[in-house]
């Protein structure tokens, strides 16, 4: 597959462009609907299908049927990634109006991350054939783990990358409105919406080192694993809104993801050597899977409606108000600005300091969640 690099930069600045649109059009933070995001992702999967079919005419339909088929698994194994992203919402009680910031950039990094991780794979499968091997090996054994242990769930509370973040970063006990960081006396702070981003991309991360062997197991071509990927996690987050408050009516779709890794392992382990499986055959059943486990779970829990995971019984986090916002200082610059106004305060009373620039110079407490310090300013987490 003969691919130039103008329609390699196209594509990138197609995608680029179109994350600028959608970062515009949710500037404000807002609940998104159910209609807002049935929306958006009828354009996310209106412009994957697109390009599918424009590769199936430029490059003919073997090409066109392998990004299909890396398309689906992509998106299929995209739903998990929704399941977890609720969760994590849950277990922080982020408001429903800043979920789709933190979304964004976790999208944004999931792209990043992903197209390192289809570079990697790509030299070792040119330079190490025996790794498709270990590929093989690893998608079976990740499709049985699945299937026995579909029951269970990510506990938020024991990511040992949100102790790393809570022990090292000092950080606020407040939601401050979309903001990731804040600055306080001078101090820079993490708020729990940036704690909630580590989270879903490190999640992100370990659901790659799923997909990324799977979908080169349905195709070798770079510019297909690439933009399969690219389109599928392009309509994550409407997807996310869209099915966050129906992920109890899935009961079977882990089974449907663990039968797909178990099929393309051993389509993966019968190419190297032995036999090649026709894309068609391929597309079809993975088809097949993902549509009755869909079925079967819709069928299964009939006539439940929609409603939004359960929340904690008490919030760990607060909302801060709007005067608190007002009073931030800004992020960049803010600790000379701060240092400023303690020289002037020094100055004006012919005194090295007050009481209160004291106060406002002690260190934070170390709690997760506390309530507000004395002079009104946020108590920082650092627990490990």
């Amino acid at each position: 597959m003969n691919v130039p690099l103008w329609v390699w930069l196209a594509v990138i600045g197609f995608i680029l462009l179109m994350l600028v649109v959608d970062l515009v059009a949710h500037r404000h933070a807002h609940v998104i609907s159910v209609r807002e995001a049935a929306v958006w992702s009828g354009i996310w999967v209106f412009f994957g299908v697109v390009f599918g079919v424009i590769v199936w005419r430029v490059w003919g339909a073997e090409f066109g049927q392998q990004y299909f088929a890396g398309y689906l698994i992509e998106k299929s194994l995209a739903v998990d990634n929704v399941f977890v992203w609720a969760i994590i919402f849950t277990f922080f009680a982020v408001p429903r109006e800043y979920q789709h910031r933190v979304l964004f950039f976790g999208v944004l990094g999931a792209l990043v991350f992903r197209g390192i991780f289809i570079a990697g794979g790509a030299v070792l499968i040119q330079n190490f054939s025996w790794i498709l091997y270990v590929f093989a090996a690893f998608l079976l054994f990740t499709g049985v783990r699945m299937l026995f242990q579909r029951n269970e769930h990510i506990d938020p509370e024991k990511s040992r990358a949100l102790k790393l973040f809570r022990r090292y970063v000092p950080m606020t006990d407040a939601f401050h409105g979309q903001r990731f960081l804040v600055r306080k006396n001078g101090i820079l702070l993490a708020t729990p919406l940036l704690a909630v981003l580590v989270l879903v991309e490190v999640t992100d991360i370990v659901f790659a080192v799923d997909s990324i062997p799977a979908i080169f197991a349905v195709t070798d071509e770079v510019f297909l694993v690439f933009t399969a990927n690219a389109f599928a996690i392009l309509g994550l987050r409407a997807m996310y809104f869209l099915l966050a408050d129906l992920i109890h009516r899935f009961v079977y779709l882990k089974i449907g993801l663990a039968l797909v890794l178990v099929w393309v392992g051993i389509k993966m382990a019968l190419k190297i050597d032995l036999y090649y499986i026709p894309t068609p055959i391929s597309l079809a059943v993975i088809t097949t899977i993902l549509s009755v486990a869909v079925v079967a779970s819709l069928i299964k829990t009939r006539g439940q409606g929609r409603h939004e995971p359960p929340a904690p019984a008490v919030a760990p986090f607060r909302t801060a108000g709007a005067e608190e916002i007002a009073a931030l200082q800004p992020v960049w610059g803010g600790r000379r600005a701060a240092a400023r106004g303690r020289a002037a305060d020094a100055g004006s009373s012919g005194l090295g300091g007050s009481a209160d620039d004291d106060a406002q110079r002690a260190p934070l407490q170390d709690r997760v969640g506390g309530e507000p310090a004395d002079d009104g300013t946020s108590r920082v987490d650092r627990r490990p």
